[in-house]
């Protein structure tokens, strides 16, 4: 029970620290520039746009563009993943336990199609507050079926999920994606290790 109370402790102080963040700190600057094809603004034809899921398009927009410009071999992958599900801002915070959270959307064919909660709970964490992106490429119909039919989509659980790394990066491409889901975690200063995602579950929400 202890455990539980302090990790609904960890969530409430994260909430509060992310509702203080400045939205956008990705790349805001550079938003009108970014190809349309891996995202689009334009939310599900049965959801009304509001000021949360506008700021959650600009956040994605700006993130998918500071992944690309850092790693160009990305957005061709990207033009050929099946669907795109990008969460901009996910914020982990804690002490001993760390809990992280934040919300994204899936893009497909250019267009969001559904947005979406990524949550996880690990032990062992640095005392702190951290923020960080990721995207995840789903290169086949399967993994990306998989990810609308379950209640709880968890990383490591299911289809294969390959997180990309620095050296990956570099040789990653169409010929050579295999995988059926490719994961890329990373922050202003660049690709991050995998660890970020241990015991990630993602579930569909309502905007």
């Amino acid at each position: 029970m202890s455990k539980i109370v302090t990790a609904l402790a960890i969530i409430s102080a994260m909430t509060f620290v992310a509702a203080c963040t400045t939205t956008g700190s990705m790349d805001n600057t550079a938003m009108s520039s970014i190809p349309a094809q891996p995202i689009a603004v334009a939310p599900p034809p049965n959801i009304q746009p509001t000021s949360a899921t506008k700021v959650l398009d600009a956040d994605a927009r700006a993130a998918m563009f500071t992944l690309v410009s850092a790693n160009p071999k990305m957005d061709d992958l990207a033009h050929h993943a099946k669907a795109i599900l990008v969460f901009p801002n996910v914020v982990r915070a804690g002490f001993l336990a760390g809990v992280s959270h934040g919300a994204g959307e899936l893009i497909e064919n250019g267009k969001v199609t559904g947005y979406y909660a990524t949550t996880s709970l690990s032990y062992g964490f640095q005392a702190g507050v951290q923020q960080y992106a990721y995207v995840m490429l789903f290169m086949t119909d399967a993994a990306l079926n998989n990810l609308k039919t379950s209640s709880d989509f968890e990383i490591g659980v299911g289809p294969t999920v390959v997180v990309v790394d620095q050296g990956m990066a570099k040789n990653l491409n169409t010929e050579t994606a295999k995988s059926d889901v490719y994961a890329i975690v990373f922050d202003q200063r660049g690709l991050m290790a995998g660890s970020a995602l241990r015991g990630t579950k993602i579930s569909r929400i309502s905007r």
